[in-house]
């Protein structure tokens, strides 16, 4: 009996060892893993002239979420110094103080539209960031072309002439050439970083330009004749988008003021009539009329860019 009492004893404390040796160990590691996520979540943003990054935690715990890391590349795409957490607490924000705004301006009834609205600005606020961001980079690229052409012709290799371009150039084709030598420096190869940049800012362009790129990169040939040939066929097209924007002009102001002729005729009724709109959005029959008007003019918003939507 004394030897098991032993025994048991000596099993006791070596579990109780060992069990607070594996707390310790885990509590170490939690703290490193911790440290190691914040270092890496904090550094591929690194805060420019010192501004100060507001909603950490909510930034943090939305880039690991596949929504997150979306919205993350769709972000970096139209080169908005913003982080996600910063851009998802906008946007719940305004979504939110409209919903309050419609439903007290208007009715009860409008203020999950208004929240609806908010939220499809901000989508339609980055795609129009991003397409004005590719848009500008577009305008960039007979310049780009020239410089490469100029330095492949003075001897410097495709690395050094993108190094070189990067610095030269204005944003965002300076930013994005920055990328790509950033990429190069570590080991990729001109295939992989063209690529990338192809895929951020797509556009025909800059597909010919990252084609002759790497073909002459693979198999060598007359790179500064082709580049040359290329500036001048990039210097039309872009006069000829420039030409065919103006010509469409009219047709997209008309897209956008159809939309709001419909909320500004509503807002006229109920000025005329007060309560007409309270009276309407009470009865279900009155509801669907409005959600199939606001469907229509959406439509229409939507036929008519489409119909002025014209590929150079």
């Amino acid at each position: 009996m004394g030897n098991l009492a032993l025994l048991t004893a000596g099993a006791t404390l070596l579990c109780g060892a060992l069990a607070v040796a594996g707390v310790r160990a885990y509590v170490t590691g939690r703290d490193r893993h911790q440290a190691l996520v914040d270092r890496l979540s904090d550094a591929p943003a690194p805060p420019p002239a010192g501004r100060a990054r507001y909603f950490r935690r909510t930034d943090r715990w939305l880039r690991a979420t596949r929504f997150g890391g979306r919205l993350e590349l769709r972000i970096a795409s139209t080169g908005l110094d913003v982080t996600v957490g910063e851009f998802v607490a906008c946007v719940v924000g305004a979504a939110a103080g409209l919903w309050l705004t419609a439903s007290a301006a208007l009715a009860p009834f409008f203020g999950p539209l208004a929240g609806i609205v908010a939220i499809w600005s901000a989508h339609a606020f980055l795609t129009w960031q991003r397409r004005k961001r590719i848009e500008r980079f577009i305008n960039q690229l007979p310049e780009l072309s020239r410089i490469l052409a100029n330095a492949t012709q003075a001897g410097l290799a495709l690395r050094t002439a993108l190094g070189m371009a990067a610095e030269e150039m204005e944003a965002p084709a300076g930013e994005e050439l920055a990328k790509v030598a950033d990429k190069l420096a570590v080991g990729h190869s001109v295939d992989e970083a063209l690529g990338e940049l192809a895929e951020r800012l797509p556009s025909r362009e800059l597909v010919v330009l990252v084609t002759t790129l790497v073909l002459s990169n693979r198999a060598g040939g007359t790179v500064v004749s082709s580049l040359r040939n290329l500036t001048a066929t990039l210097e039309e097209r872009k006069e000829t988008r420039r030409e065919v924007r103006t010509q469409l002009s009219q047709v997209t102001v008309t897209a956008y003021v159809v939309p709001l002729m419909g909320i500004g005729t509503l807002l006229l009724m109920d000025r005329i009539a007060p309560g007409s709109i309270d009276r309407m959005t009470g009865d279900w029959l009155g509801q669907v009329a409005v959600v199939a008007a606001f469907g229509l003019y959406g439509l229409g918003f939507f036929l008519i860019r489409r119909m002025s939507k014209i590929d150079v």
